[in-house]
């Protein structure tokens, strides 16, 4: 039988080690890019990879899926660090000699740590966290959870426990909401309404409209005979007290939007073949270049193959016979329509992938690495098809 030969069109930023020189020389590693392109996956195939070079590895992650979880020994992943058995790897015999460890994000405990670091009294900080605004922004404002996550991962960074520390990025419609999060979210609570209420907050804590504008006091009490003027009362206390946390806030987050463009963090810009995929992360990258970040690698998940000269039916019809397989009726046939289908799909994806190449062979984008990882017939659910997955971002030195 005349065998298919799968062909590939690597990127000429592939290199035989994919992305090991990353995982050998930068302490941080974030992969980013929109919802749905593999990055929790390609988060832990990074830090097994890593694990297997030697290093002390921790993956924070969010939400990552429950299969995957289980396959690391985990019955769930947990907000606390939690050590993958050394067993684990051990019994899928996969050779790690470094450790991994792993971390579920939790954006409210986070942000609560944050307060309890910031407020300048046990008082005012139980105030603010017992506050039922608080405990709303603390959630589902805009930009907490992609800052938050900044925020552990500026926390950990330097914990000496670990050496390589990757942070799978909050899932986003856009990509770039995790790169503005910080100015985002500051912006937010530094808001012109925001003044309007410390305005209007006396020294004495009581709430008063005389102190506004009349433009400004009409739009308030309109506000007010809708939510009631209690509800006011509470924004502006929380305001108030949240204020003497604002310098503060506003210092950190100067500081972690710095250590974002530092020499010892990596940007893994992940996608899929898909036109969306491949036009976010395009923009995403010139906006890293924008404000002078590196892209430093992409990794493009579930390409599909394209094949050499395929068999017809009757040389399949014979291959099966020699091997004394039966795929029942009309199974040669079959095969040779997957066959044929796949390899349409693979000239669809490299298609699709010109675009991320045009974008990418300039001066600008030099340096920048790249692996392509096929779309496997199977998910990844197991050590051993993580350890594909690791092999093909990052071949074991060994």
């Amino acid at each position: 039988m005349l065998r298919a030969r799968a062909v590939t069109q690597p990127s000429p930023r592939s290199t035989p080690t994919g992305l090991g020189s990353l995982l050998d020389t930068r302490r941080v590693i974030l992969c980013v890019g929109c919802g749905g392109v593999g990055k929790t996956t390609t988060t832990a195939a990074l830090g097994l990879a890593a694990a297997r070079r030697g290093k002390r590895v921790l993956c924070l992650t969010i939400d990552p899926a429950r299969r995957l979880s289980q396959s690391l020994g985990l019955s769930e992943m947990k907000t606390e660090a939690q050590l993958v058995r050394p067993e684990v790897f051990a019994e899928a015999g996969v050779a790690v000699t470094g450790s991994m460890t792993v971390m579920m994000l939790d954006t409210k405990s986070t942000f609560d740590g944050l307060v309890a670091q910031l407020a300048p009294t046990p008082e005012r900080r139980d105030h603010i966290l017992e506050n039922t605004l608080y405990k709303y922004i603390s959630t589902s404002l805009a930009g907490t959870q992609e800052y938050m996550a900044m925020e552990k991962l500026y926390e950990v960074r330097s914990d000496p426990r670990y050496d390589l520390v990757l942070l799978d990025t909050p899932p986003t419609q856009n990509a770039l909401d995790f790169l503005d999060a910080p100015e985002r979210l500051v912006g937010a609570l530094d808001s012109g309404a925001t003044r309007w209420f410390l305005q209007a907050f006396q020294s004495s804590g009581k709430f008063s409209f005389n102190l506004l504008a009349k433009s400004t006091a009409a739009i308030l009490r309109g506000i007010g005979k809708i939510t009631g003027g209690g509800f006011l009362e509470q924004i502006a206390v929380f305001i108030s007290e949240f204020n003497e946390l604002f310098g503060g806030w506003r210092e950190r987050a100067t500081v972690i939007a710095s250590a974002l463009r530092g020499p010892d963090v990596a940007y893994v810009l992940v996608t899929t073949p898909d036109p969306l995929s491949v036009r976010e992360v395009i923009y995403f990258a010139d906006r890293l270049r924008e404000q002078s970040m590196r892209r430093d690698a992409f990794v493009v998940n579930r390409v599909h193959p394209m094949y050499g000269r395929l068999p017809d039916v009757a040389e399949i019809d014979a291959a099966l016979e020699a091997r004394d397989l039966h795929l029942g009726r009309d199974g040669s046939a079959r095969l040779r329509r997957a066959a044929d289908e796949e390899t349409r799909l693979g000239k669809q994806d490299m298609i699709h992938l010109l675009a991320l190449d045009a974008a990418l062979d300039d001066e600008a984008a030099g340096g920048s690495l790249e692996v392509r990882v096929p779309a496997f017939p199977f998910d990844i659910y197991d050590i051993q098809r993580l350890a594909m997955v690791a092999d093909l971002l990052a071949p074991h030195p060994g």
